[in-house]
């Protein structure tokens, strides 16, 4: 069963916490670990949570078309998807999930076609989503402004996927998602 399940959203929707429970319910499952430019965050830890490489490693590696995708998000700071991590993880025999930026969402979804199920996470509102943002504590107010402009300029991509969730109530978005990934995996 080679399929993937694409989780996408504006930073602060809440996209993590509804792939981690995905996880813990869906056995099926393993993540897709991303490379990233970016530094750690929090507890973050290399080669759990990301890839952490130089930006030079990161070109090095587009070079040698090493990524299923990759975006550069902000100036230096690239995400993308490995390919051997795709395939080691269909090779166990389980189905793919991503955590990834609204492009690269997109991006995984026309590269696999009806092989994936793609999942925008909608905050309540914009506002809703700068709050969540400073409660987080990671990241200073400049930045915090930076991911508010964009998640407005992200929002309106929301229908270039399969399915939209908002994340208003915890446990009513993942309700939703239990159902929509029922059905996919059974497909």
């Amino acid at each position: 069963m080679q399929k993937v399940i694409i989780f996408s959203a504006p930073s602060g929707s809440g996209k993590t916490t509804l792939v981690k429970h995905c996880l813990d319910h869906f056995p099926q499952l393993e993540f897709s670990i991303s490379c990233t430019t970016r530094q750690a965050r929090g507890e973050e830890k290399n080669g759990l949570d990301y890839h952490f490489i130089t930006p030079e490693e990161f070109r090095q590696k587009i070079e040698e078309e090493a990524f299923v995708e990759f975006e550069e998000v902000y100036t230096d700071k690239y995400y993308g998807t490995l390919k051997a991590e795709v395939d080691r993880i269909w090779a166990s025999g389980k189905v793919v999930i991503f955590d990834v930026d609204v492009q690269g969402g997109i991006s995984l979804k026309n590269y696999f076609g009806d092989k994936a199920l793609s999942i925008f996470i909608m905050p309540p509102s914009v506002a809703a989503l700068e709050l969540r943002l400073i409660a987080r504590g990671t990241d200073d107010l400049e930045t915090i402004h930076t991911r508010v402009a964009k998640a407005t300029e992200e929002i309106s991509f929301k229908n270039e996927f399969d399915q939209i969730v908002v994340n208003d109530i915890l446990e009513q978005a993942k309700k939703e998602i239990d159902h929509l990934l029922n059905h996919f995996l059974e497909l």
